[in-house]
């Protein structure tokens, strides 16, 4: 199985913790990638099984919050017919971005079976739990 994880970043968090998950996959014998959603490797793209859609969380503190840059992520490649992860990363609240994440990647053809909100000062054990996760949901039961 082949990965490819797809980010949009402001700050840097959002791409460390990408590095961290397509690193962690790997380790888990899913061959990963990392790529900004402006420099996507198509042709890791095009062999990939699962896809992992990041983003970090733009709005105000308490409400409006949604994907940072999202105009970025619907113009990213189409992803038909491939299972899709996605994550946010987050200071204080991250609302409802994770919906809408999931929606932006539904509508580039993601099957979408999963996801989870990360704040960025806990990026380590974050991404650990959540590349089990994603493990956990590609595992036949």
């Amino acid at each position: 199985m082949r990965g490819v994880v797809i980010y949009e970043s402001l700050t840097g968090n959002t791409a460390k913790a990408a590095r961290m998950i397509a690193d962690q996959l790997t380790a888990q014998g899913i061959a990963t990638t990392a790529s900004n959603v402006m420099q996507v490797d198509y042709q890791a793209l095009a062999d990939a099984d699962l896809v992992v859609v990041g983003t970090w969380t733009d709005g105000i503190v308490v409400f409006g919050q949604r994907p940072g840059r999202g105009h970025r992520l619907k113009r990213m490649p189409a992803i038909s017919g491939k299972k899709a992860v996605v994550y946010a990363t987050y200071a204080i609240d991250p609302g409802k971005v994770l919906d809408k994440l999931v929606e932006i990647v539904e509508a580039r053809g993601g099957e979408v079976l999963g996801g989870m909100t990360i704040r960025r000062d806990r990026l380590e054990e974050s991404t650990t739990d959540f590349v089990r996760r994603i493990i956990d949901v590609l595992e036949p039961a």
